[in-house]
């Protein structure tokens, strides 16, 4: 028997919200009818339209056709949900061999040994399957097929030990490591690429350690995290001395309070996404493609307390990566230092982190270049179209990136120059 899911998480949130939605409908309704519901004046117009339209009907038909739609919107979306948590499919792909482990975190060799190495790091609070998710959805396996050698560095679970860690414990101390067994396994240096958190810790990597990093590219990377939403940014800094505090006693952030942080970014978005899963074929494509999706964004890890209390305060709260004060190990980690060729994708679509926040990277790096996919944050990792938007560009980069050192150093002379990056 196949047991049934807890998302999507956390669900009492989902709900309430969808909840509010549709009571905010019902409570409007005899406001509107009185004429004392407060409206903005850019709505006039709207609401002398909806005056018109509504002038010949009977407020009880209304009443109960409102009624009729609310009750049809929420089972609509409660269908979406149960069908989700007890669909069959079960993510079946099997990890690769383990070239280097140290507690809870792997460094997973996805081959072949011939292959140009690329280090890949992912984000602390999501799992790294999502470059591995199902047959036709790896980027991990697109780039190995490539001629490439893809060492992913899945973090795990924070223990007893990685809940004391801070960025520096994980970037000087683990991130530097599992560089160093991936460069000897290489017997060269390595590209390093980050995903999301993970190319924060991945850029700070190049800094602490040059020799070893060939090249880097960063995919959907913030960094001047006021430069849009400034205000949503500096709540959640706010947020970070309340959240740590109150739960010092279990040394991590819960997945469940992580994914309400996510949900304030659109709070509808459940609702949205779970009334348009009901409505899908069964057995389609698409359906299995949406489980897939939504079993790992549900299958978050926690965070360590003094790594939220770094990101929440320090990076959302003060900005501390775009003023250029964040410090790693004691030193400013500052993009304009690292003169390694450098990728920085930017999709055009992405909410979690806007454009504008990571085009500083692209601007900053004396060796950059861009990519400017039209996806979304997720969607450049698994949508269809990412193989020919994301994939394919990001491999023949990292192919040349491979192919001569010294042409490497020459692309960066020449770079260097440019004000702004050259765009793939």
């Amino acid at each position: 028997m196949v047991s049934r899911r807890l998302g999507p998480r956390p669900l009492p949130l989902h709900l309430a919200s969808a909840a509010t939605v549709w009571l905010s409908s019902c409570a409007a309704w005899p406001l509107w009818r009185n004429g004392s519901l407060p409206l903005k004046a850019a709505l006039d117009p709207q609401a002398s339209a909806l005056a018109q339209s509504l002038a010949g009907v009977a407020p009880e038909a209304f009443a109960a056709a409102l009624e009729a739609e609310l009750r049809h919107r929420g089972d609509l979306f409660l269908r979406g949900v149960q069908r989700y948590r007890g669909h069959p499919y079960r993510r079946a792909l099997a990890d690769p061999p383990t070239l280097w482990r140290e507690g809870g975190t792997r460094l997973l060799d996805y081959g072949p040994p011939s292959g140009a190495p690329v280090l890949i790091v992912p984000s602390l609070i999501n799992r790294a399957y999502i470059l591995d998710l199902a047959p036709g959805k790896s980027l991990l396996r697109f780039l190995a097929e490539a001629g490439l050698r893809p060492l992913l560095l899945d973090w795990g679970r924070p223990g007893p030990l990685e809940r004391r860690f801070s960025l520096t414990d994980y970037i000087a101390g683990r991130l530097v490591r599992a560089l160093e067994a991936a460069a000897a396994a290489a017997g060269s240096p390595v590209t390093v690429v980050g995903y999301c958190m993970g190319g924060l810790l991945a850029l700070a990597l190049a800094q602490l350690r040059r020799p070893l990093v060939a090249a880097l590219a960063l995919l959907a990377t913030p960094w001047d995290f006021h430069a849009e939403r400034p205000g949503q940014a500096r709540l959640l800094g706010a947020l970070a001395g309340p959240l740590t505090d109150g739960f010092s006693a279990l040394g991590e952030l819960p997945v469940d309070v992580l994914q309400t942080l996510f949900a304030a970014l659109d709070p509808l978005l459940a609702l949205r996404k779970f009334s348009r899963f009901a409505g899908l074929a069964t057995d389609s494509v698409e359906e299995r493609e949406f489980v897939a999706v939504e079993d790992w964004l549900n299958d978050g890890v926690p965070l360590a307390l003094p790594v939220a209390r770094d990101c929440l305060g320090g990076w959302y709260g003060e900005n501390t990566p775009g003023r250029g004060i964040w410090r790693v190990a004691g030193e400013a980690v500052l993009p304009e230092r690292i003169h390694v060729p450098a990728l920085v994708v930017l999709p055009a679509q992405d909410r979690i982190v806007p454009p504008a926040t990571a085009v500083v990277l692209a601007r900053a790096l004396p060796a950059a270049e861009a990519l400017r996919p039209p996806l979304g944050h997720i969607g450049m990792m698994v949508a269809r179209e990412a193989p020919a938007a994301v994939w394919h560009p990001l491999a023949q980069w990292l192919l040349r990136q491979g192919e001569s050192p010294t042409g490497s150093q020459t692309r960066r002379r020449g770079l260097s120059k440019r004000k702004q990056p050259r765009t793939i």
